[in-house]
């Protein structure tokens, strides 16, 4: 899925072996595009996991948010928070720490693999697994 500040950006949904990259669409939001189509968003679903080239950085945030951030990690699980919140971000990345970052707090220019899609749901009670719903901050 998509962020609701990109439903105005041409957009396709992630395949396996996606090559992509972190970018400004210009929308109030950060997300993935293909290396080879920048200003096409790939939209992923709940439960896609991506390896990234090298340590995530972030940006800043709080009273002393001057420095970017870095996440020990090269991997993530894609997830959709604050679901029950019209007007936030949606779009997520969950580490292997348990840790949970909103998509749109990634430096932008970071490249990513798409490793594997999730398995469709089977059940009700799978579906709302791979949602992981809660709250990010």
């Amino acid at each position: 899925m998509c962020d609701f500040s990109l439903q105005s950006v041409r957009s396709r949904p992630a395949k396996v072996g996606d090559k992509l990259v972190t970018r400004d669409f210009g929308t109030g939001t950060r997300g993935f595009a293909a290396v080879d189509d920048p200003g096409t968003a790939v939209c992923l679903m709940p439960g896609t996991e991506l390896a990234f080239a090298g340590e995530v950085a972030c940006l800043p945030t709080g009273l002393l948010g001057w420095k970017t951030r870095t996440i020990n990690y090269r991997t993530a699980i894609f997830r959709q928070v604050n679901k029950d919140k019209l007007a936030a971000h949606h779009d997520a990345l969950e580490f292997p720490d348990g840790r949970t970052l909103l998509l749109t707090l990634l430096c932008e220019g970071q490249a990513a693999s798409v490793l594997q899609l999730p398995a469709k749901p089977t059940t009700e009670a799978e579906a709302r697994q791979q949602e992981r719903v809660g709250f990010v901050g």
